[in-house]
């Protein structure tokens, strides 16, 4: 019975159980995309990534993603936790603090950031793809979210390889009172073929500038617990509207606590660039079975 290299990584905090889990299988060449989807069915975690060796040669290693329901060209969470779990296993080493990652989405920067209180690891967004949203839709996004009220704020489709539907509810209470309607949200992510809503509001603890949180059924996934690519849009939205002159060119995201968590997201914006980052933790260190 064949076996392979597992790990299960806790993403966006130090401290196991607290953050967003990714299932990682190293050394995966053999597996067919049915098995990957197979595998992240039964996992049942919002993404499960394979680790194959790259198909370029200035990639040090390629990586798939999968949801429960389909393959993504990126995700940030599971590019960070996979990134962790490859460095930890020895499968590559950080060239000058950096890793390129080959994904369907092309080739991904990753910075190692040696902080005071352990590595974390940042990667570089793909440049988001962005549209405003029309009135109906942005309305419908708000029913489908629970929130009182007629007003639509702006709401953006922000392609960032994963594509969410990104709002703006003002202050971090409103988004964590928040009650969805995941058949509203699944039907109106499938109408604007997104993966689902991210929104955000401004947090008022001393750490984290942004409260956020994303849902996407469509995937399989109600509620991500702390969310790369979500956080990404919403960073890409802050650009696009001008709204990062307000929240400030570094900032960190809280993101998870309706769900029993505490994922904190690192954001950096450089000269129109977007780079997120966090710290990664391994909760399950072991093998595989493979029939």
């Amino acid at each position: 019975m064949e076996s392979l290299a597992f790990k299960q990584v806790d993403v966006f905090t130090q401290k196991p159980f607290f953050g967003n889990p990714v299932a990682v299988v190293l050394g995966a060449a053999g597996l067919s995309s049915a098995d990957m989807q197979r595998i992240a069915a039964w996992t049942n975690l919002s993404e499960t990534t394979f680790v194959l060796p790259p198909s370029f040669p200035d990639a040090d290693y390629k990586l798939k993603i999968f949801t429960p329901r389909q393959e993504l060209s990126f995700a940030g969470h599971p590019t960070i936790g996979s990134a962790h779990a490859v460095l930890e296993s020895g499968m590559a080493a950080a060239r000058d603090g950096r890793l390129r990652q080959e994904c369907l989405a092309g080739i991904i920067e990753l910075e190692i950031d040696m902080a005071p209180k352990g590595n974390r690891i940042f990667l570089q967004v793909p440049q988001p793809k962005i549209s405003v949203l029309q009135e109906t839709c942005a309305r419908q996004l708000i029913r489908s979210l629970g929130v009182r009220g007629d007003a639509a704020p702006t709401a953006l489709r922000v392609d960032v390889g994963v594509v969410w539907l990104v709002a703006d509810l003002g202050a971090s209470d409103a988004v964590a009172m928040l009650n969805p309607n995941l058949d509203q949200v699944h039907s109106l992510s499938a109408d604007t073929q997104a993966a689902g809503i991210t929104v955000f509001g401004r947090a008022r603890d001393a750490d984290a500038r942004l409260h956020v949180r994303s849902f996407a059924p469509i995937l399989g996934v109600a509620e991500d617990p702390v969310c790369g690519s979500g956080n990404a849009s919403v960073a890409a939205y802050l650009l696009h509207t001008g709204l990062i002159r307000e929240i400030g060119s570094e900032y960190l995201a809280r993101q998870g606590m309706a769900l029993g968590r505490a994922g904190a997201v690192a954001v950096r914006v450089r000269e129109n660039e977007i780079h997120i980052g966090g710290f990664a933790v391994t909760c399950v260190d072991g093998r595989l079975r493979i029939l």
